[in-house]
């Protein structure tokens, strides 16, 4: 099986993981799950995270034909307009995005946004091929965490998104709107079932207890043995009973309400009103 280059950005103060995936042989790329730096004390943006991607891009004389999100995120606002403008590519995610656009429609009263996906330039279906270069690929529809979420499995290497996180830290939580548990439990199974060399690649790590360094690579056989919550010996009702439990408990992530009212339209703002200022939303007491 082909096996792309995949160089990792990793951005500490979201913990989020951005991925350049290329084939060797054509320097075809495709950027997974960018980064627009936001200060939620001010309301400042910047582009320091997608910038170090431009210049990897640039440094390997790469062309990008894919700027892919895994999900609609909840902690950290797209830098996939950004990138678009300076590196072309076209944005994608997977089709069930619609049914996201439809819950924070409402929850943010966002009368100009259709929940149709269009904001995207390409949705993907569930199987759907997603070559880069000369490498074969395909997105698989693993939902759970969120209705949206898609694993995108390019040769050897599947970047997974929110479903999994590192084998000693776990999984990923199932208690935003139309998550499920159940549905992680077959999502990660189905992954699973991919060969067991497979690179898994992480969207997140959080440095799990007792470890001292931030890692997001792993394998299917690593998960299959060791994942703390979903190894091979879990059965689905215990996934889902520890689930349900462990979510109870979880706070809201801090960038959430500007992040989702951002990400759903593709990372782009609201248009600016009559003093040239763009405004973002925060609900009270609706969430």
């Amino acid at each position: 099986m082909s096996a792309p280059d995949v160089k990792a950005f990793f951005d500490e103060a979201t913990f989020t993981v951005t991925y350049v995936v290329s084939d060797p042989t054509t320097s075809r790329a495709v950027i997974i799950d960018p980064v627009l730096d936001y200060d939620p004390a001010s309301g400042r943006t910047a582009t320091s995270s997608a910038d170090q991607v431009i210049a990897y891009v640039g440094e390997n004389d790469l062309a990008i034909d894919w700027i892919l999100e895994t999900h609609v995120h909840a902690d950290h606002l797209s830098g996939a307009p950004y990138l678009k403008e300076k590196l072309g590519g076209r944005t994608a995610i997977g089709r069930n995005v619609t049914a996201v656009q439809a819950t924070f429609r409402k929850i943010f009263n966002l009368g100009d946004v259709t929940p149709d996906g269009s904001q995207f330039d390409h949705l993907f279906d569930d199987d759907e091929n997603l070559d880069v270069g000369s490498i074969r690929g395909r997105v698989m529809a693993t939902p759970g965490h969120t209705p949206a979420c898609v694993t995108y499995v390019i040769g050897d290497a599947a970047f997974v998104g929110d479903t999994l996180f590192m084998p000693d830290f776990g999984t990923a939580r199932t208690d935003f709107p139309g998550g499920s548990a159940p549905q992680l439990y077959q999502s990660i199974q189905a992954i699973l079932s991919l060969p067991d060399d497979t690179r898994l690649f992480m969207c997140h790590d959080y440095k799990a207890p007792g470890r001292d360094v931030y890692a997001w690579e792993t394998s299917v056989r690593e998960q299959r043995d060791a994942n703390i919550h979903i190894n091979k010996n879990v059965s689905e009702s215990e996934f889902v009973a520890m689930r349900k439990g462990r979510d109870s408990q979880l706070g809201m992530p801090k960038l959430l309400l500007p992040a989702i009212q951002v990400n759903i339209q593709a990372g782009e703002f609201p248009k600016p009103e009559d003093n040239d200022v763009r405004y973002l939303k925060i609900p009270i007491d609706a969430v």
